[in-house]
């Protein structure tokens, strides 16, 4: 795939990316690629992979889940992907019982149990989910997100750093003042982290007006960043709001749907 990234579009550092968008001298087919959350596999899988192809992207980075933290989606996803059970019973919690038996069966427990806690506050996120893995009778493991070391090796390996926040809440959900906390000690800490600026962003979930807000983006403003992406399909032109650029993630693994979903995107209003 980045073979084909490399191969059809001129590929940029977003930094680069938004200066050019901003003053109007954007290459033809101009392209970034990133990656949200701050996962291990960032590091040990698709850092390699980029270097090889000669290829920059950034990631952004939960900070409050590095160095043994765990999002609270991957504690449902590895309780119910581990558990010998043949029925997880959450009656007690209000997400009824599943069976998980079948990999079929694992896999519609876990996007029901996500869909129901998703828009859940931060702190009931976390009670709820510890709850599941109990009753799961499985310990998840503590190693799936990066390590502060390795944000460091990603950033000295040319690869830029974005902040996501600390714990990746709903900001729709949140006051101003919550919202900005979050925002602004994602950035502070990999300000410290990295000895260097972090003026990129991305909204956690990013979906306008349902994940974050008018509001979001005025905080995100008032805290100096130079740009912030959304996942709202489609591609950002000279005018756009540089807080809010489009993004959008091609799944396909063969060339031409890929192409195709590309082409479809880039279409997208």
């Amino acid at each position: 795939m980045c073979g084909w990234v490399r191969a059809w579009f001129n590929v940029l550092p977003l930094d680069s990316a938004v200066a050019r968008l901003r003053d109007g001298n954007l290459p033809e087919r101009a392209a970034c690629i990133t990656f949200d959350d701050g996962y291990a596999d960032n590091c040990h899988v698709a850092l390699p992979i980029l270097q090889r192809h000669g290829l920059t992207a950034t990631f952004f980075i939960a900070t409050g889940f590095l160095d043994g933290g765990r999002m609270w989606n991957d504690t449902i996803i590895e309780s119910v992907r581990a558990c010998k059970l043949q029925k997880v019973e959450l009656d007690s919690l209000g997400l009824g019982s599943y069976g998980v038996t079948t990999i079929a069966e694992k896999q519609s427990a876990i996007a029901a149990l996500i869909r129901q806690i998703k828009y859940c506050s931060v702190e009931d996120r976390v009670t709820t989910t510890r709850a599941i893995a109990e009753q799961a009778k499985v310990q998840p493991p503590n190693d799936l997100m990066m390590t502060s070391f390795e944000v460091k090796k990603m950033h000295q390996a040319g690869m830029q750093i974005g902040a996501h926040t600390v714990n990746h809440p709903i900001l729709a959900r949140m006051t101003r003042d919550e919202a900005s906390l979050e925002i602004q000690g994602s950035k502070t800490t990999l300000e410290k982290l990295l000895g260097d600026r972090v003026g990129l962003f991305a909204y956690p979930n990013g979906k306008p007006e349902e994940d974050y807000t008018t509001q979001s983006v005025g905080v995100v403003r008032e805290l100096g960043f130079d740009a912030a992406v959304s996942t709202r399909w489609g591609s950002s032109t000279l005018g756009d709001d540089l807080l809010q650029i489009r993004r959008f993630t091609p799944w396909d693994r063969t060339k031409l749907r890929f192409a195709a979903r590309m082409w479809t995107n880039l279409r997208s209003k």
